[in-house]
């Protein structure tokens, strides 16, 4: 795989970018370790593995240094030190080689992604994609996909009540969404036939985002042959198929059991257990992915950086996704825990992203 286009961060503060050689090599040897096995190290160790030899009390002078930068700190049952949140935006910001990957790492992650090209659908691709990048990542693997994806093959109007009626449309991949519409008052049944032949003879083959606005022209330029009663139905249609965002989006979540590994303490169990609980209801996850939907490339979010309160502890890596006119359509991506292996993750993600745009023509 080509090196990544520009990844667009945050910029790490002036002071950290001071860092002299030594002290970045004891920081990175705190991060990888931390990153590898979730302990914190002790100056003992560092001063065995870093480059410069130096004695285990010039360690701990620099690790001193790197607490008061707010990089490390060190947790209350240990010698030894771990890395802040701050620490680890820097460190993934500042130090870490996002292209170095092994050959034989991209192989890997191209022919466990290479497959979702042969799925039938776009959702049986993303769920073969979010499937692959869950098991690559070790962590959970989300999507934000609009619901209205899918490609129309029919649409039908069935009469609920007077003033309802029940709108049924058939994908080209067979699946089939029901929508309640609300009806002008005294339609007619042969208002809802006429509305319905005028949608099919224009829908098929489009999104739902991509037949509304065809409709929207159509309907101008179609006022005079239709029926009144029958432009407020078909208006009403396309009203209706805009509505809420959040209706009109979907959350899918895949590999939930890779966050139960390598727990550390009952607080992470804790963390984990409200994290499934806001993955299982959704609440604020979509706002959360929404906001990478501007973004060009790769965006990370790392512990309080995410806004929601159970997804703290956690980590966010996301890219959006884009469809054949090259608009951003969804954002897919992986949450795991702040130890993730960063550099493989975010290459696995931003590969992922560009097979599934690949998939829909972008």
């Amino acid at each position: 795989m080509a090196h990544h286009d520009p990844i667009h961060l945050i910029a790490p503060r002036a002071g950290l970018a001071q860092l002299n050689e030594r002290s970045r090599d004891i920081f990175r040897q705190i991060v990888e370790s931390y990153l590898a096995t979730g302990e914190p190290m002790g100056s003992r160790n560092i001063s065995r593995l870093i480059a410069t030899p130096l004695s285990p009390a010039s360690v701990r002078n620099v690790m001193a240094d790197l607490e008061q930068l707010g990089l490390i700190y060190a947790p209350h049952t240990s010698a030894g030190r771990l890395p802040t949140e701050l620490g680890l935006r820097f460190f993934v910001d500042a130090l870490m080689q996002v292209g170095d990957l092994s050959e034989a790492e991209r192989h890997s992650i191209q022919g466990q992604l290479a497959s979702v090209g042969q799925a039938q659908s776009v959702e049986a691709a993303l769920d073969q994609a979010l499937t692959r990048l869950s098991g690559l990542t070790r962590a959970a693997a989300v999507v934000l996909t609009p619901k209205s994806n899918a490609r129309l093959k029919h649409i039908e109007f069935v009469r609920l009540e007077p003033e309802k009626a029940l709108v049924i449309l058939v994908g080209e991949d067979g699946q089939v969404e029901n929508r309640v519409l609300v009806l002008p008052l005294g339609v007619p049944s042969s208002a809802l036939t006429e509305a319905g032949n005028f949608l099919n003879a224009r829908i098929r083959g489009r999104t739902l985002a991509e037949a509304r606005l065809e409709l929207e022209t159509a309907l101008g330029e179609a006022r005079a042959e239709l029926d009144q009663l029958t432009q407020k139905v078909i208006s009403a249609g396309i009203a209706n198929w805009s509505g809420g965002e959040s209706e009109d989006r979907q959350l899918i979540v895949r590999g939930h059991a890779n966050l139960l590994e390598d727990l550390h303490a009952l607080e992470d169990l804790e963390r984990v257990r409200l994290l499934f609980d806001d993955l299982e209801t959704k609440r604020g996850v979509i706002d959360l992915l929404g906001r990478a939907e501007t973004a060009e490339g790769v965006r990370i979010f790392i512990g309080s950086e995410n806004k929601l309160f159970s997804l703290s502890g956690s980590s966010t890596i996301i890219s959006p996704y884009r469809d054949a006119a090259g608009h951003i359509v969804g954002v897919l991506g992986v949450i795991g825990p702040t130890r993730l292996n960063y550099a493989r993750v975010i290459t696995t993600v931003d590969y992922a992203a560009r097979i599934v745009s690949r998939l829909l023509g972008g």
